[in-house]
């Protein structure tokens, strides 16, 4: 074999694989895009970029507004469990309010982050939630500020029922999630806290009903 028919065959081969990577990547592309139409159009970068089981992927804009709203309704959670501390007279009361911060913060963590791999901005931790009062169990300002002022058995019973009422409306929040929502990671936080607000709601009814 001649040198020149060598070198031919070299660059026909080198040739051939070029040609078959190029149509795999312009298959795989066509497979990524082709998705149905029931995702997020908008983020379509971040989501192809991400892993198959990460959050940026498969999501809605249900689980969007879940997040969105959840992480205001956790954060008035946490200014009301932090009253407990210095107001609370029962020691049952101060550890169920320890364990709702316990429980809570991490999953504000955990939406803030999921929002930013969406391509969405979270919304901003603040004080005031004169915003967000038409949200199912949210507080009104009035609520908070009687809150801030009890004290003793006078806050118990004011923080219990009230935070019966927020965790009402939090499990409300997590049904809808749990039939709309498209990540599974957004669902099955939603059906975290169905189960765990679920059981703190009885616990605060059996609370209320010892007074």
């Amino acid at each position: 074999m001649t040198t020149r028919t060598l070198t031919r065959r070299i660059a026909l081969a080198t040739a051939a694989v070029t040609s078959a990577l190029v149509l795999a990547a312009c298959g795989g592309n066509s497979d990524d895009n082709g998705e149905g139409g029931t995702g997020h159009t908008g983020h379509g970068a971040s989501a192809a970029s991400a892993t198959p089981s990460a959050p940026a992927g498969a999501h809605n804009a249900q689980d969007v507004a879940f997040a969105k709203g959840m992480i205001p309704h956790h954060q008035q959670a946490l200014q009301m469990a932090e009253l407990a501390a210095d107001r609370a007279s029962s020691a049952r009361v101060k550890d169920l309010a320890a364990r709702i911060e316990k429980a809570q913060d991490p999953e504000i963590r955990t939406l803030t982050g999921w929002l930013k791999a969406w391509g969405e901005q979270p919304p901003m931790a603040g004080m005031d939630h004169s915003g967000h009062t038409g949200m199912s169990g949210m507080m009104s300002e009035a609520d908070m500020a009687a809150l801030e002022k009890a004290t003793g058995k006078d806050f118990d019973t004011r923080f219990l029922s009230l935070m019966t009422e927020h965790h009402q409306g939090a499990v409300e929040m997590a049904a809808t999630e749990k039939q709309r929502g498209r990540s599974g990671d957004a669902k099955a936080m939603a059906d975290a806290i169905i189960t765990a607000q679920n059981a703190e709601i009885k616990e605060m009814k059996q609370l209320l009903g010892a007074k």
